[in-house]
């Protein structure tokens, strides 16, 4: 009997999980396959990191790159990568916007799933064009000459889910305040550009003082970006010039500004479009 009384009740609570689970699959799907039908997302895809890699990556090399006791081109690389999972996912969580007008977010907010599961899968079908565009990272930086070992782009490929859920709930604030879609692309482009440059993305932030220091350490990136720059040089002797935190600090930091923009961007979402 107890048995018995005991699967009775693991069932419905089995139900919701599953229902949650297929809500995420099902929005991430719409999402990516509304990408893979767009030829200017798959196009930008390859633009994006040949203008960040390339282009300033490029004159930062030529112009730079000595006396810094480590190898300016493997640690941009690191930053690239890492800001394109964190960046594109935020801008494509403007979608929200769209799905706003045509009334989708409302038949979703609707049914009887959780609200996260529906931002949850948001942020993960728009990360899909962010590992697009890590993939034109990597063919950039190997035209370029720098490469980084298969076990670290496991190691960073392990860290894509947090770096872009971190990405999409600092995005998911701004979604949840702005309901115009001009404004929430400047918005969302001027809380990621910003930290290409403070969170030490391409410029190390090493010896930043004043309001620089508090800015990039207030900035959900840096951490991002340090986070995988400490998997990458683990065990090297560049290691202490390059990471500014313990990984454990950078990971708890990644976690917990997620945390707290994931639930305010969430709960703002859900009431702008409760009163719509």
């Amino acid at each position: 009997m107890s048995a018995t009384m005991t699967a009775g009740a693991l069932q419905p609570t089995m139900s919701r999980f599953a229902r949650e689970v297929n809500t995420v699959v099902a929005v991430a799907a719409r999402d990516i396959t509304v990408t893979l039908k767009s030829p200017g997302a798959l196009v930008m895809s390859l633009v994006m990191p040949l203008m960040m890699m390339g282009m300033i990556g490029g004159n930062l090399l030529d112009n730079m790159a000595g006396g810094l006791g480590f190898e300016l081109g493997e640690f941009m690389l690191v930053g690239m990568l890492v800001m394109m999972l964190f960046m594109m996912t935020t801008m494509g969580m403007v979608s929200l916007v769209d799905d706003s007008d045509d009334n989708y977010s409302a038949e979703l907010l609707v049914s009887p799933v959780s609200r996260y599961a529906i931002v949850i899968g948001k942020i993960l079908g728009s990360s899909f064009t962010a590992i697009l565009c890590c993939v034109g990272v990597l063919v950039v930086g190997l035209a370029m000459g720098i490469t980084l070992s298969p076990w670290s782009l496991l190691l960073l490929l392990a860290l894509a889910p947090l770096m872009c859920l971190s990405g999409g709930a600092l995005a998911m604030i701004v979604m949840g305040v702005i309901k115009n879609n001009k404004a929430a692309n400047l918005a969302v482009m001027l809380i990621t550009m910003p930290q290409m440059f403070l969170s030490g993305v391409i410029i190390p932030i090493a010896h930043s003082t004043g309001i620089l220091f508090l800015l990039s350490r207030m900035l959900p990136m840096t951490y991002c970006v340090d986070l995988g720059r400490a998997v990458v040089y683990a065990g090297s002797p560049e290691y202490d010039s390059v990471v500014l935190f313990n990984p454990v600090v950078s990971l708890l930091a990644i976690a917990g500004l997620t945390a707290v923009c994931l639930v305010v961007g969430t709960v703002l979402y859900a009431r702008s479009e409760k009163n719509r």
